[in-house]
């Protein structure tokens, strides 16, 4: 069954309105929500960037039945990764068990700021997340961990609050070589594109591993409904322009006036040919219809615009969701 979900965006919204717009969402009758966890906003005309582990933890006390991903976290620069396995059973404990840990190998914005260390090439970003899973999935297991590896030292290291329910883990790949290094260590696939080949990838090198099931399979889609079409386009232009650059460029910017400056020639009109934008409904079902087409079984919502949120949630969610349901039967 094809869940649908809503994005607790933290680039565009301060803490205190996104646990209200949860709370909003599970009413609406989202399924789940996916957080995201970054240190800086994409543009700095989206204005926010709270902590994500705090916003999950008001979140989870919050609201009684929707799930909640990370979305995601990078365990291996900005968190050790034995943080991460902390705060990731802390908060499962404070959701009674509706919490997913998604995993990523990060990005250049979120993470050079904080360590002051450079950013790593991509095989390297994927080797440290590789040993950060390992250490969290012990830890996580209960176990007392001694680590000395090639990134990370863990000495006699133990998480004195386990949940009940075990923290499942998600992790963010964007093509077969990601899958073949990462299909065994996660029981889910977060992907960023409508990509079949991809999931189907990620599904036949589980079996092929002897894993039970593939798993969910979790995507993520912006769109900036509006009652005004233009209105939608240009919000969508000012604050959603940076996604068009895709994940290999998206991953190496510094800073959001890198990112500001890297997209100075996008257009409205390009913006609004790759984002849903306006009143119709049909064109956002549209667009989630190729993700579910694609395999994916939890697909998140992103609402372009922290100032629409509630207009979004009381006006067009239910129906938007009546809409992708009928289309997913």
């Amino acid at each position: 069954m094809t869940r649908f979900g809503y994005t607790l965006m933290t680039e565009q919204s301060g803490p205190a309105d996104l646990v209200r717009y949860a709370v909003s969402a599970e009413e609406r009758g989202f399924d789940f929500a996916v957080c995201s966890d970054h240190f800086s906003p994409w543009l700095a005309s989206q204005g926010h960037a709270p902590n994500a582990w705090v916003l999950l933890g008001a979140v989870a006390h919050a609201t009684e039945r929707m799930h909640l991903y990370s979305f995601v976290t990078c365990p291996t620069m900005r968190y050790h990764p034995a943080v991460v396995a902390q705060q990731a059973a802390t908060v499962q404990i404070l959701a009674d068990g509706r919490f997913t840990l998604g995993l990523g190998s990060g990005e250049n914005l979120n993470e050079h700021i904080v360590t002051g260390t450079g950013w790593p090439n991509v095989r390297r970003r994927q080797d440290m997340l590789a040993e950060a899973i390992k250490i969290i999935r012990e830890l996580l297991m209960g176990e007392t961990v001694d680590h000395g590896g090639e990134y990370y030292q863990v000495d006699q290291a133990r998480l004195w609050d386990l949940p009940k329910i075990p923290v499942a883990l998600a992790v963010a790949v964007s093509g077969a070589k990601g899958i073949d290094r990462f299909a065994a260590a996660a029981e889910h696939l977060v992907a960023v594109q409508p990509d079949a080949q991809l999931v189907q990838t990620w599904h036949t090198t589980r079996q092929a591993a002897g894993l039970a099931g593939g798993g969910r399979v979790i995507g993520q889609l912006p769109v900036c409904w509006d009652a005004d079409r233009d209105t939608a386009i240009q919000r969508a232009h000012r604050q959603f322009r940076w996604f068009a650059g895709g994940w290999p460029v998206n991953a190496e910017l510094p800073t959001p006036a890198a990112f500001a400056a890297a997209t100075r020639y996008v257009r409205p009109q390009d913006v609004a040919e790759a984002i849903p934008c306006g009143p119709d409904l049909d064109a956002i079902v549209e667009a989630v219809g190729a993700y579910r087409k694609a395999g994916f079984t939890d697909i998140a919502i992103i609402q372009i615009g922290g100032e629409t949120q509630d207009a979004f949630l009381k006006e067009a969610a239910e129906p938007l969701l009546a809409a992708l349901r009928d289309a997913a039967d």
